[in-house]
């Protein structure tokens, strides 16, 4: 099982605008290495965050983006699976253009309270975070490249969604399931047999068992994330990134955060 993987831990600083995300992506490497019993590739090393504006953290990320692009390119062109664990959905500016470049037939599946679909044009933030899925789809050009096709892209327990993005996901054709579509059933039959990158954000949880910097009520609970994850034929994955986990939430103590996404991610290594 451990040889078909290749283990990228991010640990660099894209757009982050807490200090938790770093270490979440870490502690899940690291329990993620012991599980599979392979040494994870590091890209990046931790900066102290800072709350800015989008056209700010691009240009400071680009060394870490660049080295996940790497890895990613690296890890295919070798016939191994990229496990991506990351801080930001941001970090996957890196990665979906070259998922995209190697699989241009696979579904996106973004597993995610929000659709990560503004432009410059449209964010009210200015955060990267929440224009990564829209520069991979090509509505705006990061510099890191895109390739995505928007109407293989299903966000998965969606539901914090601004009215301006709402109308670019609808014109791009990307399909959006709320929390109570979000069902193997469905995700299957959207699939139609394709092979998949899967990207989490595990804001898509209801707040309480993952911690995330943006909480949002209504999602996903892990046995809904998992039973997903079960119902998805082994052999139609292509990547897997796992983004968000706010480590040092005193509510939910991190041995327990970490327990909970090494074993929903199980039934993706099955």
């Amino acid at each position: 099982m451990a040889s078909s993987y290749a283990l990228i831990v991010s640990q660099g600083r894209v757009a982050d605008r807490t200090d938790g995300a770093l270490v979440g992506a870490r502690r899940v490497g690291e329990a993620v290495s012991a599980l599979l019993g392979i040494e994870p590739l590091v890209i990046g090393s931790p900066t102290p965050s800072v709350i800015d504006d989008w056209s700010v953290a691009l240009p400071e990320a680009e060394a870490t983006l660049n080295g996940l692009r790497a890895a990613v390119q690296d890890a295919t062109s070798a016939g191994a699976t990229p496990l991506l664990i990351t801080n930001t959905c941001a970090a996957s500016l890196g990665t979906l253009p070259t998922a995209a470049e190697h699989h241009p037939d696979a579904v996106v599946l973004w597993i995610d309270a929000h659709g990560d679909f503004n432009t410059p044009e449209t964010t009210d933030s200015g955060y990267l975070g929440g224009m990564v899925l829209a520069a991979a789809c090509g509505l705006w050009d990061s510099g890191h490249g895109a390739g995505i096709d928007p109407k293989q892209v299903v966000v998965v327990g969606g539901r914090d969604i601004d009215a301006a993005e709402a109308e670019l996901l609808a014109g791009a054709g990307v399909t959006v399931l709320a929390p109570s579509e979000s069902t193997p059933e469905r995700v299957l039959e959207l699939v139609a047999g394709r092979p998949v990158w899967i990207h989490v954000d595990w804001d898509v949880l209801e707040p309480g068992y993952v911690p995330a910097a943006y909480r949002v009520g209504g999602g996903l609970l892990p046995r809904h994330v998992a039973a997903i994850f079960a119902a998805l034929p082994p052999d139609s994955v292509r990547g897997i990134e796992l983004a968000e986990f706010e480590a040092g939430d005193e509510e939910v103590p991190e041995r327990v955060s970490v327990e909970l996404i090494v074993e929903t991610l199980q039934h993706l290594l099955r």
